[in-house]
């Protein structure tokens, strides 16, 4: 969950948003090295002597012409390997499909019977002390701890993105196309997501709330629901 004025991420809760945090990490400090040299040059041209000699710059054109290469490379190597890995889905404990309307979210346990449900904002009147405006729902999506949940989405009339930005999820729900991802949370929480596609003037509230369990909590609150 996000701290009010904050300017850094929410605090990774998956494998998946761990990578993105350190790669976003380095993306910086590349963008700093960059940023430093260039600022070196351009002092040193205002306040060095000037000089017109430039019948002989073969070294300078191999310079500028390999450097960025390797800098592309440092930046397009780890960049590959977390969408690769965004892309991985290895033998799913769980199967989660994420159907959008306009405007709420309905969500099925396919490798349940019976264990569907909506999902609805929880109107400000109704919000119980504590609880986070714009942001809670009457049903929260309840996943196994340490488990990988597999997410089929979808959506029923227009274009809708389910996103989790704690668990580094986004994925966009298309009518009449599934798209699938997948999830780690390796710890116990509440983690709150939101539409992120502009779907209409309810956009702003369809909230999604993931709450992570351990593994005998939800075969409880699974058994009592699928009943």
């Amino acid at each position: 969950m996000a701290n009010h004025s904050q300017f850094t991420f929410q605090d990774a809760s998956s494998p998946i948003m761990e990578e993105l945090m350190q790669f976003h990490d380095h993306t910086l400090m590349v963008a700093l090295a960059i940023c430093t040299l260039v600022l070196y040059i351009l002092t040193s041209v205002l306040t060095g002597k000037l000089t017109s000699n430039t019948a002989d710059a073969q070294a300078i054109e191999l310079i500028w012409t390999i450097l960025p290469a390797a800098v592309l490379i440092t930046l397009a190597l780890p960049s590959l390997r977390i969408l690769y890995m965004m892309d991985e889905i290895n033998e799913p404990a769980l199967t989660l499909k994420a159907i959008g309307h306009q405007w709420y979210w309905s969500y099925e346990y396919t490798d349940f019977k019976n264990l569907t449900f909506d999902s609805y904002m929880t109107p400000t009147t109704d919000l119980p002390l504590g609880h986070f405006r714009l942001l809670e729902v009457d049903h929260r999506v309840i996943v196994p701890t340490e488990s990988t949940i597999r997410v089929i989405v979808t959506a029923d009339d227009v274009l809708h993105s389910w996103a989790v930005p704690s668990l580094g999820v986004k994925t966009d729900a298309i009518p009449g196309r599934l798209n699938q991802t997948s999830f780690l949370a390796n710890r116990t929480g509440i983690f709150y997501g939101q539409c992120s596609e502009i779907c209409g003037a309810n956009h702003s509230f369809m909230p999604i709330v993931v709450e992570s369990v351990p593994l005998a909590n939800f075969e409880n609150w699974s058994s009592l629901l699928s009943s």
